[in-house]
């Protein structure tokens, strides 16, 4: 990942070098009845998410950080044992009892959102369950529209060993936003001309590799090295670490009854090396390495659109992170921003997806293509250095937008906001 000048961030940047760092972070944006400045009526807030729900056993609190603008609200940490003494100034805190912007309940030793605005157990639950599924999601509260929307690293898929199936499965993985790093001990496999969609090639042991790449509980790792005494080396190293959203290894079924029962014989964790996808990918009769690379990028994705376990915090926003890098390299350039913060029914892109639209009316991103964005173009245009919002349905239902090729037939409703 690229490293980020602190000082010289705007909103985005920060927020990027968050992820850049293995943090979750959960951005609340309050909006006001009418569109009105960012100041008054526009709040948004970084919540710091630590590594919430990521780990089976393990619950962090939230820390404050700052908002952009002068509308910024606090948030204060609440942590097991109670209120942070540090963070709390002169703020009275009783059991059960919201005094200012501080409420606890010692009945209840979980992880509590605190807001000046908002202080219900709603807010509260609605946070805690977009942390878990890793979805945005808008919440009402009076005149007010809240959305929530939690951002996590950009998932990191590890191939170990850069053979025949390495190949496609990169430039694949790559092309649906996975940071891939290919891992192989031979410079002929392990080359960036070989492998030119990876972001990170390694030639090194592969537990040497495996040390030097530091694995996260955001890590998918494909197991597809020339041998089973690699394999091995390989499992030995990843079953000592924090378990990762997906571990799949290739091989026959002897092959692998061979190594995951030595495994088990040298005592490690039946229950997690029984969870390792194997046979590796998703069943669709595969032959070719290309169709292979297909079947375990399909379970890839399976993972982490479909998987409703809660054992792993996934990603499952329609954001590209292009959009945000975008954001925090352009500080300087007018241009607006456009959300889609709601969906029914069938839309062309979900919730999280963004697009800028610039004064020239060009755009980075997408929201669905065709009608869909050109309805909102115009009016992203026009609220370029307004320092304002404001949310626009597009109905993509009935005869109208059937006749103007909007197939979908959902409705969408989106964000949109001066870039300041």
């Amino acid at each position: 990942m690229p490293e980020r000048n602190r000082e010289l961030m705007n909103f985005y940047g920060k927020l990027l070098k968050a992820l850049d760092n293995n943090e979750n972070k959960l951005v609340i944006t309050t909006l006001g009845k009418t569109a009105g400045t960012l100041n008054s009526d526009f709040d948004r807030n970084v919540l710091n998410t630590a590594d919430m729900f990521t780990d089976r056993n393990t619950k962090s609190s939230l820390t404050n950080h700052e908002s952009p603008g002068n509308g910024i609200t606090y948030i204060n940490r609440i942590t097991d044992n109670g209120v942070d003494n540090n963070r709390v100034d002169n703020n009275r805190v009783d059991n059960n009892r919201i005094d200012n912007n501080v409420i606890t309940d010692n009945r209840k030793k979980d992880i509590e959102l605190i807001d000046t605005t908002l202080t219900d157990m709603d807010f509260i639950n609605s946070a805690k369950e977009v942390l878990k599924s890793g979805k945005p999601k808008v919440m009402k509260e009076g005149e007010k529209t809240i959305f929530m929307e939690p951002f996590y690293p950009r998932e990191r898929l590890i191939i170990l060993g850069g053979g025949h199936i390495a190949l496609p499965l990169a430039e694949f993985s790559a092309k649906t936003g996975y940071s891939v790093t290919v891992v192989d001990d031979r410079p002929s496999f392990a080359n960036k001309a070989r492998f030119p969609y990876a972001e990170n090639v390694i030639c090194e042991s592969f537990g040497k590799a495996l040390e030097q790449l530091k694995l996260t509980a955001y890590d998918y790792l494909v197991v597809i090295t020339r041998g089973h005494r690699h394999d091995t080396e390989c499992l030995r190293y990843i079953l000592r670490q924090p378990e990762t959203i997906y571990l799949g290894m290739i091989g026959s079924r002897r092959r692998v009854g061979v190594v995951l029962d030595m495994l088990k014989e040298e005592g490690f964790d039946k229950e997690r090396i029984n969870r390792i996808c194997t046979p590796i990918g998703l069943s669709i009769g595969a032959v070719t390495p290309e169709e292979i690379s297909i079947s375990i990028l399909a379970q890839l994705i399976s993972r982490k659109r479909l998987d409703r376990n809660e054992t792993f915090t996934v990603n499952r926003s329609d954001l590209d992170l292009k959009v945000l890098e975008l954001l925090a390299s352009e500080e300087d350039i007018p241009k607006s921003i456009v959300t889609v913060i709601d969906t029914k029914g069938s839309t062309p892109r979900g919730v999280g997806a963004k697009m800028i639209v610039y004064e020239t009316g060009q755009i980075a991103g997408s929201i669905g293509g065709g009608c869909s964005e050109a309805q909102v173009i115009h009016n992203a245009v026009g609220i370029i250095g307004s320092k304002s919002f404001l949310l626009q349905t597009i109905d993509m239902t009935g005869e109208t937008a059937e006749s103007e090729g909007m197939v979908c037939g959902g409705i969408m409703e989106v964000l949109i906001e001066d870039c300041i």
